[in-house]
């Protein structure tokens, strides 16, 4: 297929007759049979400005098993007028390879370099060497800073948008230093540690197309888990007490039944888990409403 266009296509500027090669994200597709008793597909297409609907009569198996639903797939095709709606009919579809999700999926309002400068300055604050030590470990790893700049909070509830997780982190991580100068006897560096990696799993968690999706690992293992495995996979240099007392609060940092007693072991982790939740309970009522 033919690069995309340097002109950005939008859905919500389309009309008839139009000419179209782009890059769109597919949220529907059936494989159907015409009256004739042939295959098409019937799909959905979408982007930030709207959806249309898609059919491919030719080759449609063929066509079909290039992309699957929830893909970005790069099209070409011609808009027509079906029934006084506006429908694409295609002549090649294929996964997008290169496309990026975020031209397709929300992110956050705020400005993400300011938020990546707040969660240096968080780091900073953290003075024990051997903690240091490991949030550097995850700091300076390009590959993981990226990741955890692009992920979501969630899918559906609070931070549910590219940006979401490294927004909530600043928030936790700020309402953990406000804390520790309010309650002195709180352990800062063991409290802001936890802060800032208590949700690190959410790195290997989602994947990113038409809709933020589950991976594997997050379906199977979940990101407290891959959180936790990502922490030991780093804290080689950290002594047993350190890592235990961090590994309990992220354990726990959704409440303490996680925990093997049920119950929470340190005010540290009681303090990560009622501060995530502040954070993620009046985010989810700002955007979605209170229940």
């Amino acid at each position: 297929m033919d690069s995309v266009s340097d002109t950005p296509v939008t859905i919500a500027t389309l009309r008839a007759g139009d000419e179209v090669n782009a890059v769109f994200a597919c949220s529907r597709k059936e494989r159907l049979m015409s009256r004739a008793g042939t295959p098409y597909l019937a799909l959905e297409l979408r982007d930030r400005t709207g959806a249309i609907t898609a059919r491919v009569f030719r080759d449609a198996d063929v066509a079909a098993a290039r992309f699957e639903r929830g893909d970005l797939v790069q099209v070409e095709g011609r808009v027509e007028r079906f029934r006084e709606e506006l429908q694409l009919d295609l002549r090649a579809i294929a996964k997008s390879e290169d496309a990026d999700p975020a031209s397709f999926l929300p992110v956050a309002y705020r400005d993400l370099d300011e938020l990546d400068g707040f969660l240096e300055h968080l780091a900073n604050e953290v003075h024990d060497a051997e903690f240091g030590k490991l949030l550097a470990a995850f700091l300076d790893d390009a590959t993981f800073r990226a990741a955890f700049r692009r992920a979501p909070c969630t899918r559906n509830g609070h931070h549910a948008y590219l940006g979401g997780l490294l927004e909530h982190t600043v928030a936790v991580g700020t309402l953990a230093l406000e804390a520790c100068q309010l309650h002195p006897r709180l352990n800062s560096d063991l409290l802001l540690t936890a802060a800032i990696l208590h949700d690190a799993g959410k790195v290997q968690e989602f994947t990113y197309g038409a809709e933020i999706g589950l991976s594997e690992p997050g379906r199977l293992l979940g990101h407290v888990e891959l959180g936790l495995r990502l922490i030991d996979a780093r804290s080689t240099g950290l002594d047993v007490e350190r890592r235990l007392a961090l590994s309990h609060c992220v354990l726990t940092h959704h409440g303490p039944d996680a925990a093997p007693q049920r119950r929470f072991g340190s005010a540290e982790a009681l303090a990560l888990y009622r501060l995530n939740a502040l954070d993620a309970t009046v985010k989810g009522a700002l955007e979605h409403g209170l229940d």
